[in-house]
Formats: structure tokens, C-alpha cells, sequence
């Protein structure tokens, strides 16, 4: 696995599921880690598995400052800042996402600042931080297959979708300004995943059926956390120093697979 010896970076989302995974990963790799989640529990949790190399802190993505906080955190306590992975988003299904002739003023509301004007505020903090230091660096934005390779029957939630695919578009419009300051932008696109925001999916065997069949990597089966790890170190190493404005799709076969629905 490629190196982060010496580097620190802040996982905006990192106190559990994927989020928590990653910072393991970049821990095991050699960096040092500042874990962002909203959960206090789970944040304890989180820093007694991190261990010494790490600090969480608590707080809302979708507040402007929290990512600044975060990222101040690693600074002080590390002495730098070299790479930002946001993880933290979510379905907008209990506010009112879903179908769009269905979806909520308050879906829209609430979906698009958790998914996409929270990256937006995490990513703003991390450029700052990196011009003000005159230093080169690294921003990961996890967004999902939903984006771009859409599922109609199980997974309708349109303004999900269009945060995704904002992130994407938002990512490369980024690593195309950056570029030549050596600050790199890319994005990793999960297919469905084993976390707390894929219960509903994970609990329903008519979909788990379908997904055998969708995502049909390794046996047909719902992804884990750790399936992204390996590729989110090293977007964010200097093994990456190449690579910007990319969309890496870590789904098991998902965007290349019809599915087989059983109704």
C-alpha cells in the first residue's frame, strides 16, 4: 500500500463506517489523522480504535466552520495539513427526498446542504489552508455510482443524485483551478456499502437479491468499508502526485451490470 509517512489529514465523516475505515487505513499507512464525525459516541469510539495517532472532534459538516476547526485541529496538534477526505453525506429520505414529483421543499433543503454544500464549505477550508501555507496537497470527495449510473427501481431519491452528480462536476472544476499550485482534486464513487445509511437496502432481501446481481465483484455482494481503503490512501499519497479531476468508481461491477430484479 502506498506511503503517508508523515503526512496529516482530516476526514470530514471520519468517526464511523466509511469515514472511520479510511482513517484506520491512513493510521496503518503512517499518517496522522484528525476524525471529524457529528456522533459523540461514536467519536469516542472512534479515537479509542484511532488510538495515538489521531484526534476526533464533533461537530456539522454542514456548518461553514466546521471543517475550518478540523483542520486548525490538525495544525496545532500535528504541526501541518497535507490532505482532506470528505466522507460525511447521507440519504435525504426522512426529510423528503425520493421521487422528484414526491420530493419536498425540505428534501431539497436539507438533501443538497448535507451532500453537496457541505464538500463544498470542507473543500473551501482545505484550498485556503494549503495557499495560505504555500504548500501542496490532496482532497478526496466520496460521492456514489447514484451520480451517474442511476437505479430506479430501489434507489429513487433524484436530489441524492444530483448532489452526487454536483459533487463530480464541482470536484473536476476544482482540480482544473488548482492544478498548477499542486493542489490535487479527485472523487471516489461507492457502489452500495454496508454502513448505517444503507440499513434499509441491507435489510430488504427482494434488494439484496438485486444486488447480487448488480454488483456482482467477489460473489455478488454489498461492499464493505474497507473496499475503498487501498484506493483512498492512495489518491491521497504523493504515489497520486499525477492524478487529479478523476472519479474512481469502487462499486462491484455496479455501473457495468443491468441488476435482476425478482417483481
Amino acid at each position: 500500500m502506498p506511503s503517508l509517512q508523515g503526512k496529516t489529514v482530516v476526514i470530514v465523516g471520519g468517526t464511523d463506517g466509511l469515514g472511520l475505515s479510511a482513517a484506520l487505513a491512513c493510521t496503518r499507512a503512517g499518517a496522522q489523522v484528525v476524525a471529524a464525525g457529528r456522533d459523540d459516541d461514536a467519536a469516542r469510539r472512534a479515537g479509542d480504535e484511532l488510538g495515538e495517532r489521531a484526534r476526533v472532534l464533533t461537530g456539522d459538516a454542514t456548518d461553514p466552520d466546521f471543517a475550518v476547526r478540523a483542520i486548525r485541529r490538525a495544525q496545532e496538534t500535528f504541526g501541518g495539513f497535507d490532505g482532506l477526505y470528505h466522507v460525511a453525506g447521507g440519504s435525504g429520505r426522512a426529510s423528503g427526498d425520493g421521487c422528484l414529483h414526491e420530493v419536498t421543499d425540505q428534501g431539497v433543503d436539507a438533501t443538497l446542504s448535507l451532500n453537496l454544500a457541505s464538500v463544498i464549505y470542507s473543500n473551501r477550508a482545505a484550498v485556503r489552508a494549503f495557499m495560505q501555507d504555500n504548500r501542496r496537497g490532496a482532497v478526496l470527495n466520496m460521492a456514489s455510482v447514484l451520480g451517474s449510473r442511476p437505479s430506479p427501481t430501489y434507489f429513487a431519491t433524484h436530489v441524492y443524485a444530483a448532489a452526487k452528480a454536483g459533487i463530480v462536476g464541482f470536484t473536476r472544476s476544482c482540480a482544473a483551478k488548482y492544478a498548477p499550485l499542486g493542489i490535487r482534486f479527485n472523487v471516489v464513487s461507492p457502489g452500495l456499502v454496508d454502513t448505517p445509511m444503507a440499513k434499509r437496502a441491507a435489510g430488504d432481501d427482494t434488494i439484496q437479491a438485486f444486488i447480487k446481481t448488480k454488483q456482482p465483484l467477489d460473489g455478488g455482494r454489498i461492499g464493505k468499508p474497507s473496499d475503498l481503503d487501498a484506493a483512498v490512501v492512495y489518491l491521497l499519497s504523493d504515489d497520486a502526485c499525477f492524478v487529479t479531476g478523476q472519479e474512481l468508481a469502487i462499486d462491484g461491477g455496479w455501473g457495468v451490470s443491468d441488476g435482476q430484479r425478482s417483481d
